[in-house]
């Protein structure tokens, strides 16, 4: 008897009723121990709730339905024309910043965005705070306009920088989160921790929902390293961007920062926490390089430069460079060296988002598709990596990539789809093509065989498309290491699909890999398919090699992708 779907509707229940009873105790606790905040929050939000905060999540949720039609395709929306390619791509830049790869992704934003936002918002508050000042006087005034229209207005705008000056064709609104984090983080540098943990619950809570029963057991993967996945840059330009706006927002009113020590230990901790250490490099392939101790060397120094901006907040405005060097603070000086690191992140974008995708054809035969061209090639140069040729400490931007590979010079778009490796391991994958109302996908599939011994295997790759199949590449033969009778075996692919080749006793032939259950022969050699592996028949019928009478020797198995046989 099957208890799974009973058992998962009872944990939901579980979770959904302990959530909401947790929630009501505490806020009945609280009122006992007359710690209320309810006239508090209703102080500086409407009704009490961060009502901009939620128009930015629906914001950014209604453009990963609608937009890229994940109203659809939940698991596999569209995402190639949405990512920041180039200034002449510019719906790329104007979406990125609000468009999402895919529901792991969309979600881990939304839950940084509610767990984090409500506390800028909080800060800068629904209501006027000049003495005298009417709620209602004027639109900028009106709590409902600030609510509705002006926080989720300046919200765009950090997303449009972020998309302008974010380095390479990055997705995703984790830079205008960490914007958040910036400027909470200067108004409540340990809440800003907090409210970070408890995005993670609120993560915890829906996989807790969606997946309430989960039954695991071993299984092989792909994986590439977890820090390489991190847009970096866009990340730290984020919360600079936070950082620094909230440090003018304060000093435009007045309002008092923590202490530099609680400054500086928030900033650290969320440094720490949220990976803003991973600098890393890209060197070509699958291979990256993290800079680790770099890295914490720098969280720690920022640190220092955000806690520094609570102390010097009373200087007198200097009204020229030598006056602004003999009265610098250390507020001064920290945001004069934030707006220089700011400059270095961002300069970049303006010079490598301008430049165009090459228009030389790809290798091979692609596909075409409304505009895009997708292929399969190995060691090419990486015409998105490559646009800028520079070389430091080693390492440089002039790299070469293996893979599925796409391009449409029209969106800015080079990019290597599916990784070499990553399809040698799946064996085919899906490559989701579109634009604004339309979708269309194209089939990638690998075929290959192993020999005994091999110095690699041999594999053909195809393009599926609009119901016709095409050949995309074919690998190099693959000799097999036992020599049987003095005959060299090979597995050759070809456009139709293997053959073997036997080469030895100054002939050469070749047949095709048998069937399943079938034999073949070349050149005195015969050769049985039994499952996924190809035996040859050694030594029938020819006492003069040595050979024993009826010796099978394996020669080649067929591959088999992520668990399964190809």
């Amino acid at each position: 008897m099957n208890l799974t779907p009973d058992l998962a509707l009872v944990s939901r229940a579980a979770v959904v009723a302990a959530a909401v009873l947790a929630v009501a105790l505490t806020v009945a606790l609280d009122r006992l121990a007359g710690a209320d905040r309810g006239p508090t929050l209703r102080r500086r939000l409407v009704l009490g709730v961060p009502w901009g905060t939620l128009t930015v999540a629906a914001l950014v949720l209604a453009v990963y339905l609608f937009v890229q039609g994940g109203w659809d395709h939940w698991y596999r929306p569209v995402v190639l024309p949405f990512r920041a390619w180039s200034y002449l791509a510019p719906l790329g830049v104007a979406v990125s910043a609000f468009a999402h790869a895919g529901p792991g992704h969309l979600l881990g934003n939304l839950f940084g965005t509610l767990a984090v936002a409500p506390l800028v918002e909080y800060a800068v508050g629904h209501f006027p705070r000049r003495r005298g000042a009417s709620s209602f006087g004027s639109a900028r005034s009106n709590p409902f306009v600030r609510a509705f229209v002006l926080f989720p207005a300046a919200v765009v705008a950090a997303g449009l920088f972020s998309g302008a000056f974010a380095l390479g064709p990055v997705i995703g609104f984790s830079g205008v989160v960490f914007a958040f984090v910036g400027a909470a983080l200067l108004y409540r540098p340990l809440g800003t921790v907090v409210a970070l943990s408890a995005a993670g619950a609120l993560s915890t809570g829906y996989r807790a929902l969606a997946n309430p029963v989960v039954v695991a057991s071993g299984r092989s993967a792909y994986i590439t390293p977890w820090w390489a996945d991190i847009a970096i840059q866009g990340h730290a330009l984020g919360l600079l961007v936070g950082v620094l706006l909230a440090a003018w927002l304060a000093a435009a009113r007045g309002d008092d920062l923590p202490r530099p020590r609680r400054l500086a230990l928030g900033a650290l901790l969320v440094g720490v926490e949220q990976s803003l250490w991973a600098v890393y490099w890209f060197r070509g392939g699958e291979t990256f390089v993290l800079y680790r101790g770099i890295g914490v060397a720098l969280v720690a120094l920022s640190a220092v430069l955000v806690a520094a901006l609570a102390v010097g907040r009373g200087a007198p405005p200097a009204d020229s460079i030598r006056a602004a060097l003999r009265s610098l603070t250390p507020r001064r000086g920290s945001v004069a060296v934030l707006l220089v690191v700011l400059a270095a992140l961002s300069g970049p974008a303006l010079f490598v988002n301008l430049v165009a995708v090459s228009d030389v054809p790809l290798p091979g035969d692609p596909v075409e598709v409304r505009g895009y061209a997708v292929t399969y090639a190995e060691d090419v140069e990486n015409g998105m990596v490559s646009v800028v040729d520079v070389e430091a400490f080693g390492e440089t931007t002039s790299v070469n990539t293996s893979g599925v590979i796409v391009r449409n010079p029209d969106r800015g778009v080079w990019t290597t789809a599916v990784s070499k490796g990553r399809l040698a391991f799946a064996g085919r994958q899906r490559v989701v093509l579109g634009g604004v109302g339309w979708r269309e996908v194209v089939l990638v599939e690998r075929r290959g065989w192993t020999t005994v011994g091999g110095d690699g295997p041999a594999y053909r790759v195809t393009l599926s498309y609009d119901g016709e199949t095409r050949l995309a590449f074919l690998s190099n033969a693959s000799r097999a290491e036992p020599r049987i009778e003095g005959r060299a075996v090979s597995v050759v692919p070809t456009e139709s699909g293997f053959e073997l080749l036997v080469v030895g006793g100054n002939r050469t032939a070749r047949a095709p890999i048998p069937g399943a259950n079938e034999t073949v022969t070349a050149n005195g050699l015969r050769f049985e398919r039994d499952g996924r592996a190809v035996f040859a028949l050694a030594g029938e019928g020819n006492a003069s090699t040595g050979n024993v009478t009826g010796t099978r020797v394996r020669v080649a198995t067929r591959e088999r992708y992520g668990g399964r046989n190809g």
